[in-house]
């Protein structure tokens, strides 16, 4: 007998496996809606060039930004 075997239970399922299970069904346009909005905010070709060129242009920030002196440039 595998030792893997042991510990496997046959048809076991969370509760979360099973509420997320029962939601989907009740609602079938759910997981497009998610892939949708994935898409949004993740789903994105990056610009290395721009985010390069970003991050060259950055100017170091002074050790004290609110009681730095300007006149003291």
């Amino acid at each position: 007998m595998s030792l893997l075997r042991i510990f496997r239970r046959e048809d076991y399922e969370s509760d979360v496996t099973q509420f997320i299970s029962e939601l989907k069904s009740q609602d079938p346009s759910l997981e497009s809606r998610q892939r949708a909005g994935r898409a949004i905010w993740w789903d994105k070709n990056l610009d290395r060039e721009a985010i390069r060129e970003w991050q060259e242009a950055k100017v170091p920030q002074k050790p004290y930004v609110y009681g730095t002196d300007p006149s003291q440039d």
